[in-house]
């Protein structure tokens, strides 16, 4: 029985592949083909219609690496096709690559209007259904040469070919050759033949040995094989249909498990491929979806990323006016509720709420739409604030299916409610069919029900199905399976819905699904914390510059009267939310998306300097003293937060070192620290509590250079074994002390580290400044800090909020993060004392645990500063950084909070004379205010969103620093909610106080109308 089943598998697929296959195209007629080379960039459509085309034929070599070449193919329908599907059927160098990963068209008329794209899956175009016969035409085909970088969707190394992958062209040399261009009938009894054995040699390929409907089926494929005349495909078809009838025509049980299938396409913002090149997936993408609409009116189609749909509202109106036209009909459907689809890791808070705030925004503006569902099924784990910052936007639902990649552990459901660190709760779905690019075949269903984690409480899943990344999207033939397999024997029931429908249904069906409380860590990818940290740094100075940019902005707007740079901040920010797409952010794309990056993040970091300036020069008035403007949250230096007052000084003075034994020491009264002769730091005593914050005989702030070579993926990945292999930076080339610290200068391999230690009086915060010329390839550069502390858990700031990391590896869940993301600080300690490491750009850290002689613990942070991965992009940080982090010592997480805030926003001066008092003010350190801006609408009123931050229940009372007219709280788009059956938060208004409460971690928008006597 086995040998004849395998005997029967093979047939069939050499008999659909070599035969049937082809034979839906078989009447033919070649087409006349032209090209036109592009000299540069794309160019518009106008220009590439009036450009000059020579005659090519069938095999012309073509597209240097990222070039563009139009082509111009015209043909006449014969006149006996008359009243037959006739199509042009082309293939510009598709061969066997992927969809996504290949050459790519999109079709156009003579009069520049859209028809739809070509892809490897996707190669035919319309020309007449039917056809009138004697009809001539003509298209324009815009080719995209994009270069083949992935095999099967795995990297391969490159590195013999770096311009492939920062934008350079590193020669003539065409990449691709025309293969097919043919006028031919379509034959839709063949090709409808086609779906019936690829359903049904699916299923039962898919099914169990031991079921017998496997076997029912295999002997029908050897009758149907036996009917069709290979000789005769067009005539035989029928009847080889008609056999297969009745196995077509079985219902699937009553019980069968339901599987919502949605069209998707998921579009890597940039990858392997820069951003202009996205703006053109997209179109490719979307022209197909909607003229497949037209064929398919029960088709539904989900898009994320309403900067795609920016894009295309930009770049190509008309495709965009046919999307609008799909969304009124129910069939395009607005999802997601974000700008992109983010890094949530590295992102901050704010930056987050934003991609909320104007991902929704867009959908409401532009479609009417309030999107409920979160839509991120490739990002690289997702923080615990994610579940409130969602229902704060209205958010009910959140999908993803990233973190089936787990290495380690196997997540233990696909349907459960998400609960965040602040108690709030989101229902989510992980589809089991693990894969966001789903082609609907029978051992995808077979996957996702033999996989499904809640069988016997729920009996439904989402199948996000459509080739991504410019791979066109779902195609005629996913829709043919998805038909054939609505009801089918065997097979899980299919039905074609909405992600909306789908979360309905399931949400009934499995109200009280399990609870999974904190962060959804991915144990994988962990090496995006820490590649490519020009992009990181650039999007911290970002982030931190906007905040600057709007709290100067609406001080200087309610106090003198200044304009308010609305449409400016606007743009700004959402050049920032685009750039935290999660393979730009996390540091996995090529160099040239990277090289763009950095330049952008210089643009805006100049745009957003000159704002600042031109806000505080505002407030600061005529006079000639040094007005000193502090952003952060917290009172330092006499100076209120969020206000500015006239100083002498614009800093506190830092200690000078002071010899010690064959190094140095610096001592601010608070804390003493001693550096030896190789700059090691030795010791770091806390004077106040009396205590060593070191190890005994440990070194702080040692160098350590790993070995890293991750199993797969470069960019992306830190395996645990770099652990095995280490070179501790013990030597110093230079020792020197200066006013303001100790200099250090390393060398090692072809690199060269700098640092300035330095300790400010008033603080017990040690800085290590730090510049690196990183010439360094498959290795990791860390910051070790072994700390005299028995911390069991750590806690690492995440947005709005820190989270808590058990320190041990008790269970296979905890030794899995051996890797772990903190924002600004990083905090461990036991009761009573604790330490805090701080950074102002640094995102992976490594915390572990150590038994002494002595039987003390030992608690090691390490910071990880720097890697060189070699794909995506073959010189990935090599070059010149600025960085600094510090050791703060007796700190608790409020400290800690505190502490990341300063360092992360430096104080500024401006000449004048006027003392700035502060727009908002609250009494209690535990409530931190985040933002201070004024409101979307330009109606004047101030926004101010604040959170609390160490963990507990909080009360404050927030002051305003103007007659205050009414309160209200909002929801993140700064709508009026009921503030307290909503919020829970008991606002009074009054002159100019607010009394609130907050639970632990609570997020509050506060929406602030000023009094008219102002």
């Amino acid at each position: 029985m086995h040998s004849k089943r395998r005997l029967t598998e093979q047939r069939l697929d050499r008999v659909l592949n070599e035969r049937i296959r082809p034979a839906v195209h078989a009447r033919t007629v070649p087409l006349r083909v032209e090209i036109w080379d592009v000299p540069g960039e794309p160019v518009t459509v106008p220009e590439a219609l009036a450009a000059p085309y020579r005659p090519v034929a069938v095999g012309h070599r073509w597209g240097p690496v990222w070039s563009t070449s139009w082509f111009r193919i015209t043909g006449s329908v014969p006149q006996e096709w008359a009243g037959q599907r006739v199509e042009a059927v082309l293939d510009i160098g598709f061969n066997k690559t992927g969809p996504g990963f290949s050459a790519e068209g999109l079709v156009h008329r003579p009069d520049g209007t859209v028809v739809k794209a070509l892809n490897p899956r996707n190669a035919w175009v319309p020309v007449g259904d039917p056809a009138t016969g004697g009809e001539e035409f003509s298209y324009y085909i815009e080719a995209a040469s994009n270069p083949v970088l992935c095999d099967d969707h795995l990297p391969t190394r490159l590195g013999d070919r770096p311009g492939w992958l920062d934008g350079g062209t590193p020669g003539p040399d065409p990449l691709y050759r025309v293969l097919r261009a043919d006028l031919a009938v379509f034959d839709r009894q063949v090709w409808e033949l086609i779906q019936d054995l690829d359903v049904l040699g699916g299923l039962m390929l898919a099914l169990p040995e031991q079921e017998p409907r496997r076997w029912q089926l295999l002997d029908t494929m050897e009758r149907v094989l036996d009917a069709v005349d290979l000789q005769d495909i067009a005539g035989s078809a029928p009847a080889a249909r008609a056999a297969l009838g009745p196995a077509l025509a079985t219902p699937a049980a009553p019980s069968a498990h339901r599987i919502s299938a949605v069209g998707h396409a998921h579009i890597d913002t940039a990858w392997l491929w820069p951003l202009r090149e996205t703006v053109r997936k997209v179109s490719r993408t979307v022209s197909n979806v909607v003229q497949l609409m037209d064929d398919h009116p029960s088709f539904r189609f989900a898009m994320s990323q309403a900067q795609q749909l920016a894009w295309l509202k930009e770049h190509q109106p008309e495709i965009y006016s046919r999307v609008r036209e799909k969304a009124a009909a129910g069939q395009f459907l607005p999802v997601g509720s974000l700008w992109v689809e983010p890094d949530t890791n590295i992102t901050g808070g704010e930056a987050l709420a934003r991609q909320l705030i104007h991902g929704k925004r867009f959908y409401l503006e532009e479609f009417g739409v309030e999107t409920e569902e979160m839509w991120l099924p490739d990002t690289f784990g997702y923080n615990a604030a994610m579940p409130q910052l969602m229902k704060l936007a209205g958010v009910r639902w959140f999908l993803t299916q990233k973190i089936s990649w787990n290495t380690t552990n196997k997540f233990p459901h696909h349907t459960f409610w998400w609960e965040g660190i602040d108690g709030t709760r989101i229902f989510c779905h992980f589809p089991p069919v693990d894969s966001y690019n789903a082609e609907v075949t029978a051992a995808e269903l077979a996957h996702a029900v033999d996989n499904f984690q809640d069988k016997g409480v729920a009996n439904s899943s989402l199948l996000p199905f459509g080739y991504g990344d410019g791979g066109g999207g779902p195609n005629r033939e996913m829709l043919a399976r998805a038909e054939r397999l609505a009801d089918l024997e065997g097979a899980a029931k299919v039905v074609i819905e909405s992600p909306a429908e789908f979360f309905a249904r399931a949400h009934a069906e499995y109200p009280d699904a399990p609870v999974w409380m904190g962060e959804l860590y991915l144990e994988f990818h962990r090496g995006t914390l820490t590649s490519q940290l020009r992009t990181k740094q650039g999007n911290r100075r970002s982030e931190h510059l906007l905040r600057e940019a709007e709290l100067w902005s609406a001080t200087a707007a309610v106090r003198t009267g200044s304009a308010y740079p609305y449409q400016a901040l606007d743009r700004l920010w959402k050049t920032v939310l685009l750039h935290q797409f999660h393979d730009i952010l996390p540091g996995s794309s090529i160099a040239w998306v990277h090289r763009e990056a950095e330049q952008t993040y210089a643009e805006v970091t100049a745009e957003l300097r000159a704002i600042v300036d031109a806000a505080q020069r505002a407030l600061a008035g005529s006079g000639d003293q040094h007005v000193v403007f502090n952003a952060s949250p917290f009172t330092r230096h006499g100076i209120p937060g969020l206000g500015a007052a006239p100083r002498t000084e614009q800093s506190p003075r830092l200690v000078a070192p002071a010899p010690y034994e064959d190094g140095f020491v610096l001592d601010n009264g608070l804390v003493r620290v001693r550096i030896d002769g190789r700059g090691l730091v030795t010791s770091v005593y806390d004077l106040a509590a009396g205590r060593e914050a070191l190890a005994p005989g440990a070194t702080a702030n040692l160098l350590q250079v790993h070995q890293d070579f991750p199993n797969e993926y470069d960019a992306w990945d830190v395996d645990e074994f770099y652990r095995n292999t280490v070179r501790d930076l013990f030597d110093a080339e230079s020792l020197s002390t200066e006013d303001d610290g100790v200099r250090i200068v390393r060398t090692f391999g072809g690199s060269r580290v700098e640092q300035l230690i330095s300790l400010a009086e008033g603080t017990r915060r040690l800085d290590i400044a730090t510049e690196i010329d990183w010439q360094e390839e498959e290795k990791l550069l860390k910051a070790a800090f072994p700390l005299d502390v028995r911390a069991d858990h750590s806690s690492a700031e995440i947005p709005f909020g820190h989270i808590q990391r058990p320190t041990h590896t008790n269970t296979s869940w905890d030794a899995a993060k051996f890797e772990i993301c903190a924002h600004r600080f990083l905090h461990v300690g036991e009761r009573g004392w604790g330490a805090a490491l701080v950074n102002d750009s640094t995102y992976g850290h490594e915390v572990t645990r150590d038994v002494r002689a002595d039987g003390g613990t030992t608690t090691t942070v390490r910071l990880s500063l720097l890697r060189a991965p070699r794909f995506p992009d073959p010189d990935a940080d090599r070059g010149r950084h600025r960085l600094s982090y510090g050791l703060v010592v007796g700190a608790d997480v409020a400290d800690a909070v505190r502490e990341g805030y300063v360092l992360n926003l430096p104080e500024r001066a401006v000449r004048g004379s006027a003392v700035v008092a502060p727009l908002v003010t609250t009494d209690n350190d535990a409530v931190v205010i985040e933002t201070v801006k004024l409101a979307d609408d330009q109606s004047g009123d101030v926004v101010v969103r604040l959170y609390e931050a160490h963990g507990g229940r909080a009360r404050t009372v927030l002051t305003t620093g103007f007659p205050l007219a009414s309160a209200a709280v909002t929801d993140l788009l700064e709508r009026e909610l009921d503030p307290i059956g909503t919020t829970g938060a008991a606002v009074h208004t009054g002159a100019g106080q607010l009394p609130l409460t907050l639970r632990p971690f609570q997020i509050l928008t506060l929406r602030l109308r000023l009094h008219p006597s102002r």
